[in-house]
């Protein structure tokens, strides 16, 4: 569960530098924080916590906090000890962490990286550190996943909840049930509004500033493309009009049938983002409908983003 915590952390640095100076929030509706048990020794149960909340600050510090009275079992009964017996009727834990967000800074969207996470879960009364490895996708400009990269596992002892398990055992006449437990988290935040209102505003300026290229070159290389796409706006052909495709959305283009892997890949076309698509388009979205195998020199693909921005920016 600590590695949680950390992640929450490596999620605001996710952001590009621009928008490091922000705050994000944990969206509970896409997130989820799992742990598992065993009993009399082969029987394998998992449970969760509904009720997450949490944020990141501008600084890199990070709270998560998780409401024991959520705790999920799927048995009303066994959901009623727990709150009782193992979490002693507390409100909440708190998993609380900071971390150096230049470490991730520069992770464009569509990327991923693993990142290694401390933290400090405090659990009815006690607090319990924790190392783990982490994985951060950058989902969009606004949005940022961080999930546990293998499963983390908290000591009942160390955690001070052992009274609780013994209690358990004896209500339900068990054997045994194990003493380390299994975490896994998936936790998605998100950049508050003002911020995010402004990447939303601005997209073409963002996606902008990272590009170099000879654009009367590039728009020699687009020959390679007109087969499929055109520049003008809402003309499309085989392939969906190319017309300020800097800072949108993939597979949002009004007019134009997409694959759903193209419209659930969560991309928002940057200068990073294409010249990833543009140099292998099956690795980088699988399943998408683009039949063009890719260019193989990196500066063709520069020399086209600059041609593209040109053409969209007139």
């Amino acid at each position: 569960m600590k590695l949680l915590m950390k992640a929450v952390t490596i999620a605001s640095a996710i952001v590009a530098s621009p928008a490091l100076a922000t705050s994000w929030t944990l969206d509970p509706e896409g997130s989820h924080l799992a742990y598992g048990s065993i009993k009399k020794d082969v029987v394998g149960e998992v449970n969760s916590f509904t009720n997450l909340s949490g944020h990141v600050g501008p600084d890199g510090k990070v709270e998560i906090e998780i409401d024991l009275s959520s705790v999920e079992t799927n048995i009303d009964i066994r959901n009623e000890r727990m709150i009782e017996y193992v979490f002693r009727k507390a409100g909440t834990a708190i998993l609380s962490a900071e971390f150096d967000m230049q470490d991730v800074a520069d992770l464009a969207v569509g990327g991923t990286t693993i990142v290694d996470a401390e933290a400090v879960l405090s659990l009815v009364g006690t607090d319990v550190e924790f190392d783990a490895e982490m994985f951060v996708a950058r989902l969009s400009e606004t949005s940022v996943l961080v999930s546990t990269n293998d499963m983390v596992f908290l000591s009942t002892e160390d955690a001070g909840l052992n009274a609780g398990v013994d209690k358990l055992m004896e209500l339900a006449d068990l054997p045994g049930i194990t003493r380390t437990v299994p975490v896994t988290a998936r936790l998605i935040f998100t950049m508050d509004d003002k911020k995010a209102q402004a990447f939303a505003d601005t997209p073409t300026t963002i996606a902008a500033a990272a590009i170099d290229g000879d654009a009367t070159a590039g728009k020699k290389v687009f020959r390679k493309c007109r087969a499929c796409h055109q520049l003008k706006e809402g003309r499309h052909g085989v392939g969906p009009s190319l017309h300020g495709i800097l800072g949108m959305t993939a597979g949002t283009v009004d007019g134009f049938k997409f694959s759903s892997a193209l419209r659930e890949s969560g991309v928002t076309w940057t200068a990073e983002t294409l010249t990833r698509f543009l140099t292998d388009p099956k690795g980088t979205v699988p399943d998408n409908k683009m039949q063009f195998p890719g260019l193989k020199k990196d500066e063709d693909i520069e020399n086209l983003i600059a041609y593209l921005n040109e053409e969209s920016t007139e």
